[in-house]
């Protein structure tokens, strides 16, 4: 009876423990499988990062997942976490959508999906998808005081002036300019100025000739000694009409005044006359020389008044239209370092040379001290005004010419620029007269607006970049 009961007892035990044992061993087994079904589970409801970050917070970044060489794993960034980053790196205004990619902060052609510094350590600028005036270019604070961007008001100016710069020869004054020649055939019998280059006065002596006798077979020259015996014989017939029409004979023929009184003081025909000077100046050229032989209207001496002095400049066709007769010029010659001589323009020649496209332009120039001489080289300084009247300008810096399009950058807010094309006229006083495309008191940009334009023309690449995110481009 005692031994019934025990085993009836260590059944009832080995059944609780088999049935311990069962729970148990099903609930194992059921935490098993929610413990294996757990990662996968959390995996497909986790959001996608959105690039993998060097875990020591290095600007390395990866598009998909990457180790680093000592084998640790990339960080995971997510929308959230990015956001938050961008946010303190770059402050961004409100409202804008989803970051489309990064751009290079110099303007070069690179860009990227995720954050990245160029070699410089400079953040790349974020792009997002509803960014307002897509013909803006956007440049941070930190590029633009790098660049040294200065920018200048749109203003009515007055006038436009310009300096016309060319080059010049000195010439004599055409008008001062005389040829010294007989109407006789004759012979250069003595010299009273032998030398070019001397300073003679009016009437002054220059020569004494003889004058040869025509040879009535070869019809060559007027014979001026029959002239000379016609008036000795009014003389002495004391018939003043006749003395008259020979004396004016005579000096039709070229006889001076001296050579008259010699004639009516001695009551005889002379071979030989003084030529004189007709005007006082610097003999030019002299080609008289002793025992020389002349026809008639060989010139024997040059002379020149150089009191005043032409100089024949060669201005540009492009600054023809802005010079007017009566103009102030200066000038500076090689000769003289350091010292301004002034004249006016006095004539416009019809031409332009064919060869240089430049036309030439008379200066009249005092030249009391007689310092300038001919062919003298010289530089020459024109001040004309090329547009009168208030007109729009920008400063010459604020224009970039492509030479079929002129554009400026418009201020639109802090580190935005709206490149604008414009029509442009003359220019003058480092300005550029505005006909059309700007308003008064917007602002453009003066300088680095080159690189600001270089930027703006990478936008068209930049959204066939974004663009591409549809048509499945891989990002670099």
């Amino acid at each position: 009876m005692v031994e019934n009961r025990l085993w009836l007892a260590g059944a009832l035990v080995a059944l609780i423990v088999a049935a311990a044992g069962g729970y148990f061993l099903g609930r194992n087994q059921h935490v098993s499988e929610e413990v294996a079904r757990a990662p996968a589970e959390r995996e497909a409801s986790a959001p996608t990062p959105l690039y993998y970050q060097d875990p020591d917070g290095k600007p390395i970044y990866s598009s998909t997942p990457k180790r680093t060489a000592d084998g640790r794993v990339f960080k995971p960034v997510f929308a959230q976490s990015a956001s938050s980053q961008t946010a303190s790196a770059t402050p961004q205004p409100a409202k804008r959508g989803r970051i489309l990619y990064y751009r290079n902060p110099m303007g070069l052609a690179d860009i990227s999906r995720v954050p990245k510094k160029d070699p410089m350590g400079m953040d790349y600028i974020p792009v997002h998808e509803d960014e307002e005036d897509t013909g803006v270019v956007e440049v941070s604070p930190a590029r633009l005081q790098m660049l040294g961007v200065t920018t200048a008001p749109v203003m009515q100016r007055a006038a436009l002036a310009q300096t016309v710069r060319a080059t010049g020869v000195v010439q004599a004054d055409e008008s001062k300019l005389t040829a010294v020649t007989t109407k006789f055939d004759g012979v250069v019998e003595k010299l009273f100025v032998s030398t070019t280059g001397a300073q003679v006065r009016v009437g002054e002596p220059l020569a004494r000739v003889w004058i040869d006798t025509p040879d009535t077979m070869m019809q060559r020259g007027p014979d001026v000694v029959t002239r000379e015996i016609d008036y000795v014989v009014a003389l002495q017939d004391k018939n003043p009409s006749e003395i008259a029409a020979a004396k004016r004979v005579l000096r039709e023929y070229g006889l001076p005044g001296s050579a008259i009184a010699e004639i009516r003081r001695t009551g005889h025909a002379t071979r030989f006359v003084t030529i004189v000077a007709p005007r006082g100046g610097v003999v030019l050229e002299k080609p008289a020389v002793e025992g020389m032989h002349f026809n008639t209207g060989n010139p024997l001496f040059r002379i020149a008044d150089l009191s005043t002095v032409w100089l024949i400049a060669d201005v540009q066709e492009q600054d023809l239209g802005g010079i007017r007769v009566g103009q102030p010029v200066r000038i500076n010659f090689v000769a003289f370092p350091g010292r301004t001589f002034t004249g006016k323009v006095d004539f416009l020649y019809p031409t332009v040379m064919a060869t240089t496209r430049a036309g030439r332009v008379r200066i009249v120039l005092p030249n009391p001290d007689g310092a300038l001489r001919e062919s003298m080289y010289a530089t020459v300084m024109i001040d004309t005004t090329v547009a009168s009247g208030p007109s729009l300008a920008v400063p010459n810096s604020a224009v970039i010419d492509s030479g079929t399009r002129q554009v400026v950058l418009v201020v639109k807010g802090p580190g935005r620029f709206e490149p604008r094309a414009i029509k442009l006229g003359a220019r003058g006083s480092g300005y550029a007269q505005v006909l059309s495309g700007l308003k008064p008191g917007e602002s453009v940009v003066t300088s680095a607006n080159f690189l600001i334009d270089a930027e703006s023309n990478l936008k068209a690449a930049l959204q066939a970049f974004a663009s591409g995110e549809s048509t499945g481009a891989n990002p670099q």
